[in-house]
This record gives structure tokens, C-alpha cells and sequence, in this order.
């Protein structure tokens, strides 16, 4: 199933888009559709569930600004990237490293998530570049 959207692009990213379509000889319309597939990661139906962040009292954005990967999570993640940096990694390992990866990206999401919602409500100031 697909859904027909309209967007609108600046004028540069159009232009990128299209000598890019051009270059590799397919319709611009589907080198969209792919880079947008390829560029938005997957969220699991536990992320997908969670209460969106603006609707989150003060003390709880906060704690989510604190957001770290469980110890075991995390050094699991680092032993598999480990692994796979040495080119033993085995089937069953690849797939939990991708369920780590997919854990770990949807808290620093939702860690940058809340970050900016405390900036917006006061709660923090903004971090220095």
C-alpha cells in the first residue's frame, strides 16, 4: 500500500533530488521515496506507544534528559560492536547487536527529545557549543 503525499522542498534539495534521479536514470519521485525509507530508522511498537514528550510534566522531561542505556544493555553493545569490528560476529549475535542498536537509538532520540522540550519550557538552558 502506498500513500500519495505532497511536499515542498527548497529549491536546492529539489535540484540535488533530481540531477541525482538524472544520474541514476530512475524517476525522481521513487529516489525519494527511497531516501526517505532508508534515512527514517524503524521504531519498535514499544517506542511507538510512549507518551509523546510536550504532554510529559516538568519532572518528567527532566528525568528523561538523564536517559542512559541499561549497564548490561550497554555493555553488551560495546562487547557486539567489539565483535563485529573483528569480523567474528555470528548470525545470532548480528541480530541482537541490531535490537541493541535499535534500543539505543530510540533513547538518544528520546533523550535529544527531551532535552529540547526542557530548553523550550525553561527547564534548562541550552547546551554550549
Amino acid at each position: 500500500m502506498s500513500t500519495q503525499i505532497t511536499i515542498t522542498l527548497p529549491d536546492e534539495v529539489y535540484q540535488r533530488a533530481e540531477r541525482f534521479a538524472r544520474l541514476a536514470n530512475r524517476d525522481l519521485a521513487s529516489v525519494l521515496a527511497d531516501t526517505i525509507q532508508l534515512s527514517i530508522p524503524a521504531i519498535s511498537p514499544e517506542a511507538a506507544a510512549l507518551e509523546p514528550i510536550s504532554t510529559l510534566s516538568d519532572e518528567q522531561v527532566i528525568a528523561l534528559t538523564q536517559l542512559q542505556m541499561e549497564p548490561e544493555q550497554d555493555a553488551r553493545l560495546s562487547d557486539l560492536l567489539d565483535r563485529q569490528q573483528s569480523g567474528i560476529l555470528t548470525e545470532t549475535e548480528r541480530k541482537e547487536l541490531q535490537t541493541l542498536m535499535q534500543i539505543y537509538q530510540e533513547g538518544l532520540l528520546r533523550k535529544a527529545t527531551a532535552l529540547s522540550e526542557a530548553v523550550k519550557r525553561g527547564l534548562m538552558e541550552p547546551l554550549s557549543s
